[in-house]
């Protein structure tokens, strides 16, 4: 009888356990840094570390209201072999996030810097974005307010792309395709589209791989040598994701 009584004791509290979990409250924000490496650093298909690996990190901040900050820094060689002097990209961005029905909204702002860059026209870009997610897919829809990556009479340039993410089911992989379209204003011989196909990993405790192929259908971005930095390519990242 004794052992009746603690086995039903034992199973109340293990029920009570699970849902005070079920019901823990939302965490009034998540913040993590991050850091990892690309062979190619591509960005809408075209290469900015000339075809070479980069390394790359970030932190970011979200409120459980849908307010978020972040920053993301990269090496690039694209600056200085257009005759500036920078090594590197550093952006700053923030946005809310919000739900409408079915579809989640993300709405926000992005500073793309190149600290000491020094070409003609300014690298430094600002853009505003919008986005929705319905299921696996996201559209997205990017606009410049300023000129765009040092393209002169730039300003109002857009970036529009669709993405989805799928689990395959097998060993944790996720496959992501993508399709985008960058117009260029007053500078249409370098609008392009670009599309790509990727493989994710989460191996758990923060570590993290991908396997993308890239390719685009704009052959006049080159390196100093003449290498097309938008041609199609195997990509592989590696990412430690440490969250706070």
């Amino acid at each position: 009888m004794k052992l009746a009584v603690l086995a039903l004791s034992l199973l109340a509290c293990g029920s009570a356990f699970a849902q005070a979990a079920a019901t823990a409250p939302e965490p009034d924000y998540t913040a993590s840094v991050n850091i990892g490496a690309v062979t190619d650093y591509r960005y809408r298909g075209i290469s900015q570390s000339r075809l070479q690996p980069a390394l790359q990190g970030g932190a970011d901040f979200a409120h459980k209201s849908g307010f978020y900050i972040g920053t993301w820094a990269s090496s690039i060689k694209w600056v200085k072999d257009a005759g500036g002097n920078a090594d590197a990209e550093v952006d700053l961005y923030g946005g809310y996030k919000f739900n409408g029905g079915p579809v989640a909204f993300d709405v926000g702002a992005l500073r793309y810097l190149y600290p000491s860059s020094q070409l003609a026209v300014s690298p430094n870009t600002t853009e505003l974005y919008v986005s929705g997610t319905y299921g696996p897919a996201t559209l997205k829809y990017s606009h410049a307010i300023t000129n765009l990556f040092g393209f002169a009479d730039s300003k109002n340039s857009y970036y529009v792309d669709l993405n989805a993410t799928f689990d395959t089911g097998y060993w944790g992989l996720t496959v992501t395709p993508h399709i985008g379209y960058q117009g260029i204003k007053n500078n249409s011989g370098f609008s392009y589209t670009d599309w790509s196909v990727a493989l994710g990993k989460d191996f758990g405790n923060g570590f993290s791989a991908s396997l993308a192929y890239v390719d685009t259908n704009n052959s006049n971005y080159r390196s100093p040598d003449g290498k097309d930095l938008g041609r199609a390519t195997a990509v592989l990242g590696v990412k430690y994701t440490y969250s706070f």
